[in-house]
């Protein structure tokens, strides 16, 4: 044996153990980055809840839970004294808790209400272009929240266009902005195609021989629909409402936007602390919300698991034609309840999206580009310590491709080791979506009190720029997407196939690469897609990092601008920031192959 051989021979047999080891590998890997910018940020907010200086103590704790402004009459409860609950509930019925959960109740509601039609339309109709429509169906949820609530206060603003068809109709005018109403329905374009989306997905699966079979036997088509049809299609409703409950309780932009300090959530008056210095209190909110939230995400995961293993029917319901040849009366009233749906589809959906791309372009003299034109001068003439438009995007796409490139290998490592149906996998399943559950300005404070202002280990202080900071926290919010686009996909697959692969020598890996990752390219392509949308749209984690800095980005741009109390330009800045986003559906849209009917 020559020289030569032997060295190949020793390099191939390095190459195969690397191979083998490869994916424990990525798994060591994946759990570190989580642990470093998302476990231990995260752990750093719940230490500043307990520790005041160099001592540990639970006063600010006690404090915040026996104070009536965060929880109402369970501020009595907690402190023990349960003769005064009834006079706390008088002066302070919900808190600041209470209130956070009574606007997510009813943000679910909307959603629901406004998301069950939608889910029907698409799933029982055919038309022209509903496969767009289905997939359009995707935008609102990858929007940024500024942007959407800049939309919003230029459609449902005393001047917007509402108003305006409104006093044209001799009708009063109203007044949304800064109300319940406004936040409520704010939060229904976010969730209501969520809802849309998975209900369409289960209505398109449902076993359309039960229903035929009820009839048979004499149920009549209203009872057929409600025995038969309606559980199999309860799951994913409550899957919907459940992951927007979760949502809108984390919710801050929107709220923070249109509801201000006076409708403040638990998660905005956290912010508020955070500007005023005041960590305990905030830490000890963020908190009581991390847990709460956390518990809603393990019974979403688990009630998720729990409906995973049904089979797909094989003859899903037979759609109808939206505009019959010959339409009966009772057609002719169900397409009338579709036109009236679609109208309220145009307010909530496409009104202030409009409205804002609209006001960019209106002067007080009519049609004008000097909103683009302040934006370019800034741009150009600037003061460095001013928000300008060019560093804005470019800060978003380089934020967004490095987020991608970390987020993806860890959705996809996440979900190779967590689609086996063990109690272990389970569990791993659960902490990696922890990130799902805790909001980005708990990671980004975090990340501010750790990591950006220095940690000493073992005499040495390791601190990270805030670039490289909002890039973790990024990534940290866009894995569990690829992981819910994955996962599904590889959990179903023939695991044969890839039994078949290891039998003819291939390692774990090279199963995964050559067998398993090509049969679940859509749903890979569809999670970066996400992932990259997800960080182009990031605010919540964002603001806090680039406070003081060049790191800002364009929702942090869009809201600096509403703050100068200029809207023109901040429409001006979300109109940009729209198209850079609707970018990114473009993507989801033509890799997403998965979600097409």
């Amino acid at each position: 044996m020559s020289r030569r051989d032997g060295v190949g021979g020793w390099l191939g047999r390095r190459a195969s153990t690397a191979e083998r080891h490869a994916l424990g590998a990525l798994g060591v890997a994946t759990a570190a980055v989580l642990l470093v910018v998302f476990y231990y940020p995260v752990l750093t907010v719940f230490a500043d809840a307990v520790r005041i200086g160099d001592a540990w103590s639970l006063d600010v704790v006690r404090e915040v839970l026996e104070d009536p402004f965060y929880f109402g009459p369970l501020a009595a409860v907690f402190a023990g004294d349960l003769g005064s609950v009834g006079a706390v509930a008088a002066d302070t019925p919900l808190g600041r808790f209470g209130f956070t959960a009574y606007q997510a109740a009813l943000s679910t509601l909307a959603s629901v209400a406004l998301g069950l039609p939608g889910a029907y339309v698409l799933a029982r109709y055919e038309f022209p272009g509903r496969r767009t429509v289905r997939s359009l169906t995707i935008l609102p949820f990858v929007l940024p929240s500024i942007m959407v609530a800049i939309g919003f206060v230029a459609f449902f603003g005393s001047a917007g266009p509402l108003n305006d068809l409104l006093a044209r109709f001799g009708l009063g005018r109203v007044n949304l902005l800064f109300t319940l109403e406004a936040i409520v329905v704010a939060h229904a374009f976010y969730n209501a195609p969520l809802v849309a989306r998975v209900t369409t997905a289960a209505w398109e699966s449902v076993d359309a021989r039960t229903v035929e079979t009820a009839r048979s036997l004499g149920a009549s088509p209203r009872r057929a629909f409600l025995d038969v049809l309606v559980p199999q299609l309860l799951p994913a409703v409550l899957t919907g409402a459940l992951l927007t409950f979760v949502f809108t309780f984390m919710s801050f932009p929107i709220v923070l936007a249109l509801g201000g300090f006076q409708l403040a959530t638990v998660e905005v008056w956290v912010y508020s602390l955070v500007q005023q210095l005041d960590y305990a209190e905030a830490a000890t909110l963020a908190v009581v919300e991390t847990v709460l939230s956390l518990a809603l995400t393990y019974a979403y995961l688990r009630y998720e698991s729990s409906q995973s293993g049904g089979s797909r029917a094989a003859n899903p319901p037979a759609r109808k034609r939206l505009v019959p040849e010959t339409p009966s009366a009772g057609a002719l009233a169900e397409r009338v309840g579709v036109a009236a749906y679609a109208g309220v589809v145009a307010v909530v959906f496409l009104g202030p999206l409009a409205s804002m791309v609209a006001e960019s372009l209106t002067g007080p003299q009519g049609f004008t580009l000097q909103y683009y034109q302040f934006l370019l001068e800034r741009q150009a003439t600037g003061a460095s310590f001013q928000t300008k438009p060019g560093v804005a995007v470019r800060n978003s796409l380089l934020f967004g491709a490095a987020a991608l490139a970390v987020a993806l290998p860890m959705g996809v490592t996440v979900s190779v080791l967590t689609t086996r149906s063990g109690r272990a996998e389970r569990l791993a399943d659960a902490a990696a979506m922890a990130p799902l559950a805790v909001s980005g300005v708990v990671v980004g404070l975090g990340m501010l009190r750790g990591l950006v202002f220095g940690v000493e280990v073992w005499g040495h202080r390791i601190q990270i720029a805030g670039p490289t900071a909002i890039v973790a926290a990024h990534a940290v919010a866009a894995y569990p997407f690829v992981v819910r686009n994955v996962s599904p996909l590889l959990g179903g697959l023939d695991r044969s196939m890839v039994e078949s692969a290891r039998a003819l020598g291939a390692s774990r890996v090279r199963a995964l690469i050559d067998v398993e990752l090509p049969l679940v390219a859509s749903g890979v392509a569809a999670g970066a897609a996400f992932a990259f949308a997800i960080s182009i749209g990031e605010f919540d984690s964002t603001v806090i990092l680039a406070t003081g800095s060049s790191s800002y980005t364009m929702p942090v741009a869009v809201e600096r601008y509403i703050g100068n109390r200029t809207l023109g330009p901040a429409t001006a800045m979300g109109t940009v920031l729209l198209a850079v986003t609707s970018l990114s559906f473009v993507v989801i849209d033509r890799l997403g192959g998965r979600w097409e009917a």
